[in-house]
């Protein structure tokens, strides 16, 4: 009998849930609405019938399985107390017992757990990606915002209250740009999709650069794929755009390695997808400002879990994680 865990990646809008295998490879998944209502016990309700249809389905998919936990990932999500705190981009506001609600829901079933989205994509690198086999590594997220996993002797790392690794709110640049988070020059602010997109306003800003194609763009318009496209053109704007972001992510994941001296760091998420634009001044900056004992030891490496299916692929290793215990 197959064994698999179900993954469920909470977003702001939407629910990702799939069924995984112990190989990663996702079986079947399905997405719900992430309400605006608030009321968390008929949202769980809700998700707790879509997981059922969602196991039934692959039953009928492939061959006997047997669902081994649920692993949740979720902005704010504390492992310690199964809870989703005070998260600014969810309906369900304070703080809210998810798994608790769902083991009343999946009586028998032990293996249910609950961390944030960047924690979880740390354990799915572990459990099914390049991380196998590694013991200590950090996972930098990303997107719009900039999330970190830190572990450590092969275990993530939590700290005292559940919320530790937070390397996208390092201050790099004191009394710099404005994070989300309120606070001034984090490394989120200038890494994020968000902080190119600033970078690259300053840019042409700086230079007067009407003749880049990212000056025919809205800073709402204007997207971190477009820059992409306009540096792979030759574009010298959205060129040092890259240059400056990864100078900014090397000079954070360096203040980690000397923290932590993990063997390698993954980056996921959509600025990744820049391949050497990002990765090449991210590694030269890193080098640039170690301590001499750790220069030339650190990967920098390039997530292998696939783009489209990490988020539920990395709440699920959740599950296997706690069958370990």
């Amino acid at each position: 009998m197959k064994k698999v865990s179900v993954g469920v990646d909470i977003g702001g809008t939407n629910t990702a849930i799939g069924v995984v295998d112990e190989l990663g490879h996702v079986l079947a998944k399905d997405n719900i609405s992430t309400p605006s209502h608030g009321d968390i016990n008929k949202y769980i309700e809700d998700l707790s019938v879509a997981i059922n249809t969602l196991i039934t389905n692959a039953k009928l998919m492939n061959e006997e399985i047997e669902i081994i936990g649920i692993g949740v990932g979720a902005p704010n999500g504390n492992y310690y107390s199964g809870t989703i705190e005070y998260a600014p981009n969810l309906s369900f506001k304070g703080v809210v017992h998810v798994v608790k609600l769902l083991k009343d829901r999946f009586p028998g079933m032990d293996a249910i757990a609950l961390t944030n989205d960047a924690n979880a994509a740390a354990i799915g690198e572990m459990i099914y990606g390049g991380a196998k086999g590694m013991k200590n590594f950090v996972m930098y997220t990303l997107g719009t915002g900039v999330g970190s996993g830190l572990v450590v002797n092969g275990d993530l790392v939590y700290g005292h209250d559940g919320f530790a690794g937070e390397c996208g709110h390092t201050t790099l640049v004191p009394n710099g740009r404005l994070c989300g988070c309120g606070a001034k020059g984090h490394l989120e602010a200038y890494c994020s999709a968000p902080g190119m997109k600033r970078t690259a306003f300053e840019l042409l800003a700086k230079y007067n650069a009407t003749d880049s194609p990212l000056a025919n763009h809205t800073y709402n318009d204007l997207t971190s794929k477009m820059i992409f496209d306009a540096a792979v053109a030759g574009d010298k704007v959205a060129l040092e755009v890259f240059e400056l972001t990864g100078h900014h992510l090397g000079q954070g994941i360096a203040d980690t390695v000397h923290h932590l001296s993990p063997e390698a760091v993954f980056l996921f998420g959509g600025p990744t997808a820049a391949g050497e634009l990002i990765m090449k001044p991210t590694r030269d900056s890193m080098e640039k400002h170690l301590l001499p004992i750790f220069k030339n030891k650190i990967q920098i490496l390039s997530s292998k879990l696939n783009a489209g299916d990490a988020a539920i692929v990395g709440a699920s290793a959740l599950a296997w994680k706690e069958l370990e215990k």
